[in-house]
């Protein structure tokens, strides 16, 4: 290299070192702790050293100095870049913006698929319910070993019965109802999941879950037990059925996706899909987890009919206003 550039070089680092170094070390300092933890003159430090960065490199790169220098100062400015103008948002923030206003609008957005996904749930539930009244073999055709537990067309009145009002505590319904939760968790993370596979799995799945639960509502109804069976689900169905569907709605809008792009790819359209989808995904894993707090506390301690429907539809009126009204004045 010619001696006169590096003496060039090294006189232009020199003259502005110390403004570099002072850079570097705010830079650090908003990566490591944030710009909200800096005081404002560092913060205008930051801005202005920034600036006068960027000045230098067009300098170097005009008066062509060594690689070296030209590597440091764009990798600087490069971090300073992004700690100058890049989003600052803290997880607490980006908590209450999905809450307020992500979550909700991204609900509204996608209720076409939501309903779609409700109404393959409620397909299911209609088809085993007159499944079961048609040939009550189709219960162990449709519902899971390991669902059933005891629970089935063999089993009396009075033990369908002793189930539903913890007669036998957790050896019981209640047995059958962590289970089912487990299932179901399973259930919404498949039909989020298999959902860009052109839609089919999730809806087959979602389809499925519903003859699950026709067979077995049939089951309770036949037996003269059906409002019971109604109450003792509403206290946590309502939240982690309704999850499932709106899992699947996700899942939905990922395969329509990819099968209908319009006027753009379908990586850019899978893309843009999965913003609200995956939103999708995170409320549908909030219902999860309240509906295991009402399935592992309100529905072991209420045990009157009346009271187990008010509560499980109650929350559920309180997750739809949630979603009508939330992020409607932003």
């Amino acid at each position: 290299m010619d001696d006169t550039i590096l003496i060039r070089s090294a006189r232009f680092r020199q003259e502005r070192e110390a403004d570099w170094r002072k850079l570097s070390a705010l830079v650090d300092k908003a990566e490591t702790k944030g710009l909200h933890r800096m005081s404002f003159a560092e913060a205008r430090d930051l801005a202005d050293l920034y600036r006068q960065a960027t000045t230098s490199l067009s300098i170097a790169r005009e008066i062509s100095l060594d690689r070296g220098l030209l590597d440091y100062l764009e990798a600087l400015t490069s971090r300073a870049y992004l700690s100058v103008y890049a989003p600052q948002q803290r997880l607490g923030g980006l908590v209450h913006r999905f809450l307020a206003i992500g979550g909700p609008q991204a609900i509204r957005s996608s209720w076409r698929v939501i309903l779609l996904a409700f109404l393959c749930m409620a397909a299911g539930t209609v088809a085993g319910y007159f499944f079961y009244f048609e040939n009550p073999d189709w219960f162990y055709v449709f519902m899971p070993t390991e669902l059933s537990g005891g629970r089935g067309p063999d089993a009396s009145t009075g033990y369908l019965r002793d189930q539903i009002y913890e007669a036998h505590g957790e050896s019981g319904l209640g047995a059958f109802a962590t289970y089912l939760f487990s299932h179901n968790t399973r259930v919404a993370i498949f039909v989020f999941g298999l959902g860009a596979f052109l839609c089919a799995p999730s809806i087959l799945l979602t389809f499925y879950n519903g003859l699950i639960l026709g067979v077995f509502f049939a089951l309770h109804v036949d037996r003269g037990l059906g409002w019971d069976l109604f109450g003792w689900i509403s206290v946590h169905g309502v939240t982690e059925l309704s999850a499932i569907c709106i899992a699947c709605a996700g899942g939905v809008k990922l395969g329509l996706a990819v099968l209908f792009p319009q006027d753009k790819t379908r990586v850019a359209a899978l893309r843009a899909a999965g913003h609200d989808a995956v939103k999708l995904a995170l409320i549908a894993a909030l219902m999860l987890v309240v509906a295991a707090l009402l399935e592992g506390f309100a529905r072991q301690l209420i045990q009157d009919l009346t009271t187990r429907v008010a509560v499980g539809w109650g929350i559920g009126a309180l997750w739809v206003l949630w979603f009508l009204r939330g992020g409607r004045n932003s």
